[in-house]
């Protein structure tokens, strides 16, 4: 369960949200975005179903809490006026929601920064993919288009840039289920396609691949702030040195 990669949405949304952890779906529970009727994605049945028919899950993003009971002594009335504390304004209470007051700064919504990040990486692969496209289409875009069996295996980088494109497009338009497959990308740009670089003896771009690949792979992973944005501009940078090196002459 520790290791579960879990897709939410909404009933009335066609976009899903993920992947996140048994410990994230609890914090976004927590802080009112995820209620018993959100559905997640079943992989064993390969459907949506609510998060209620998954009791094991249940347990650990809403677990059973004690009732507290206050002793009427324990209790203090918060709109009593009071010589020592000032009057709370609403424009207090927007500045607290918000992390801009002393006593909250840096306590932000772990929800909303954890969308954040999320974000991020997916126009941080988005852009890498678009990149990687370039490097492979624009070499060999006579080859893609002749619409030959042999001209494509000639030109494998260019086959492999139309996928890339494919895939940035629909991640573009927020489809984050796909991120197995942009994962398995960018696996593939460690082995497969290193290995081809290395026997064609064109060690140079093996640096700017790796590094690519690495941060493509890890856009799809991280959901907090600064991992994912370390992972974007790695998977940006690696994969435009990258398509430079296969445009330049």
């Amino acid at each position: 369960m520790a290791t579960q990669e879990i897709y939410l949405r909404n009933a009335t949304e066609t976009e899903a949200r993920g992947p996140f952890n048994p410990q994230h779906v609890a914090d976004l529970a927590e802080a009112g975005q995820v209620t018993p009727d959100t559905l997640i994605y079943d992989a064993a049945t390969e459907q949506w179903v609510a998060l209620s028919t998954q009791p094991e899950l249940m347990v650990i993003v809403f677990p059973e809490r004690k009732k507290l009971t206050l002793k009427a002594k324990d209790i203090t009335t918060l709109n009593k006026p009071s010589d020592s504390v000032k009057p709370i304004s609403v424009d207090d209470m927007v500045a607290a929601a918000e992390g801009l007051t002393a006593d909250t700064y840096g306590k932000r919504n772990p929800a909303a920064a954890m969308a954040r990040a999320a974000r991020i990486g997916m126009w941080g692969a988005t852009l890498a993919l678009v990149l990687a496209a370039a490097g492979g289409i624009l070499p060999g875009a006579a080859a893609l288009i002749s619409v030959e069996m042999t001209q494509w295996l000639e030109n494998p980088f260019a086959v492999i840039g139309a996928i890339d494109l494919v895939l940035a497009v629909l991640l573009g338009l927020g489809m984050t289920n796909l991120y197995p497959l942009v994962r398995f990308r960018a696996a593939l740009g460690f082995g497969l396609i290193g290995v081809m670089l290395y026997l064609r003896g064109d060690t140079v771009a093996l640096l700017p691949l790796v590094t690519g690949s690495l941060g493509l792979y890890l856009c799809t992973v991280f959901v907090h702030l600064i991992p994912a944005l370390v992972a974007a501009l790695a998977a940006a940078a690696g994969m435009g040195v990258l398509a430079w090196h296969f445009i330049s002459p």
